[in-house]
């Protein structure tokens, strides 16, 4: 690995930024970008050598180090003489291993050393947030950093450890700034985005709480046609505080994602997680009873160690009674340095596998279920994307985060459609487009 001696970009400098895994590297990633772009870089055309590298890495699973080796390798061979800055999760826990990748100048394993790494490149003009997402019709606002759980699987404790809350000031500058530039779609997102504000008053004698409720309602009073959405929400964070600002919010969508990650009590207590099925099924109920008809997504792990055919069967039954709209499925993935890699009855991959596929029948009846409840209704879509081969056929989502086909045109990407539930597709709503005002 170089020094990394004082130096300054070059009049005409390129960068060229890979981003793998979740929506904070993704935010992570934007943030740096507007930070060369404010300093006299561009990014690097197709075909063009890019003087900065930067890759921001991911460790969930072995397959995120494993993508991030590979693009390490691909911008050494596709940008000669480039410098590669390599960060991100992977880049904390084993930075050792990608000192010795080709092309690599730096490996920066906490990112808040990374504004001095930047300072010695001469990028002296640091902002403290983004004003638009490349590339993307709604933009991810990162809100606080950190984990400090102890789930028997996740290493993400261990190289984003603590709790660190952006200001709430920060934050609806951000937004107010992002809904002026035409985004409709803010998200929330975070590390635990249910930890908000924990940090700022935990021992801190007189200080009153502001806590992620807090935080959707002040940023409820921004003006304007937009919609707000949470990335992720724990069970355990969903109190009567949070399910009434919920329900008195205009702009927050209808739609959480709290994650189930097995429906067996027996697991989670393997797993170390901090509610029983039960209690988790009562807290969706709660949310039902007070908001307009929520969706709910989650995320699920399969065959996780000891995984027995009967303890598979409660997730399903719990998926089933939860009516998840969406299930993130994933196949149980050993990391090192977790007590769960450690366990004994470790799930065979076929047999995994074979569950994974029994899981996705199930989310695709619960899937169809929902989107033919909304036939009928109206509905607010962020057109996203013409669909191919499909002339005058816009997708997009709408609040509760369904994927709906509607018309429009290229003119009306990042914008608000309005149509009213038609047709059952296989992986969609089809829409019939009606006129509402931009005040509805």
């Amino acid at each position: 690995m170089s020094s990394a001696a004082s130096t300054s970009a070059p009049a005409t400098a390129t960068c060229r930024l890979v981003t793998l895994g979740c929506k904070v590297n993704q935010y992570e990633s934007q943030l740096v970008r507007e930070t060369l772009h404010k300093n006299g870089y561009r990014d690097a055309a197709e075909g063009e050598s890019a003087d900065l590298c930067i890759v921001n890495t991911c460790t969930v699973t072995h397959t995120g180090d494993s993508k991030s080796r590979q693009e390490i390798r691909r911008l050494a061979r596709k940008n000669p003489g480039t410098r590669t800055i390599v960060m991100g999760c992977y880049a904390t826990r084993d930075p050792a291993e990608i000192e010795q990748l080709p092309g690599v100048y730096e490996v920066v394993t906490d990112k808040r050393e990374l504004p001095d790494l930047l300072n010695r490149l001469g990028i002296t003009e640091q902002p403290t947030g983004i004003s638009q997402f490349d590339g993307r019709h709604r933009a991810y606002v990162k809100v606080q950093d950190g984990c400090i759980l102890k789930c028997s699987y996740c290493i993400i404790p261990q190289v984003r450890p603590g709790l660190r809350s952006r200001s709430a000031h920060d934050i609806e500058e951000e937004v107010r700034r992002l809904v002026d530039n035409g985004y409709r779609e803010i998200v929330l997102t975070g590390i635990h985005v249910g930890h908000y504000g924990v940090d700022t008053t935990r021992g801190k004698s007189g200080l009153p709480p502001f806590r992620l409720w807090h935080l959707f309602r002040q940023l409820d009073k921004i003006p304007g046609n937009w919609r707000m959405r949470l990335s992720s929400v724990e069970t355990a964070e969903v109190n009567e505080d949070f399910i009434s600002a919920a329900a008195d919010c205009e702009h927050l969508c209808p739609q959480f994602h709290p994650s189930l990650q097995s429906g067996s009590d027996t697991v989670l207590r393997r797993m170390r997680r901090r509610y029983s099925i039960g209690r988790f099924l009562d807290k969706l109920e709660m949310m039902r009873n007070r908001l307009d008809r929520p969706a709910f997504t989650t995320d699920v792990i399969v065959g996780f160690p000891g995984e027995t055919d009967a303890e598979f069967a409660e997730t399903v039954s719990a998926c089933e009674q939860a009516a998840f709209t969406k299930i993130h499925i994933f196949p149980f993935s050993a990391r090192k340095g977790t007590p769960a890699a450690a366990f004994p009855d470790q799930i065979p991959a076929d047999v995994r596998r074979d569950r994974c596929q029994q899981l996705a029948e199930v989310e695709r009846t619960l899937a169809s279920r929902f989107r033919s409840s909304l036939i009928g209704e109206t509905l607010e879509v962020l057109a996203e994307r013409a669909v191919p081969d499909r002339p005058g056929i816009i997708r997009g989502t709408d609040r509760r985060y369904l994927p709906v086909e509607i018309a429009g045109s290229q003119n009306d990407l990042g914008e608000f459609l309005y149509g009213t539930g038609d047709t059952l597709l296989p992986d969609a709503l089809q829409a019939r487009r009606i006129e509402v005002h931009s005040d509805c």
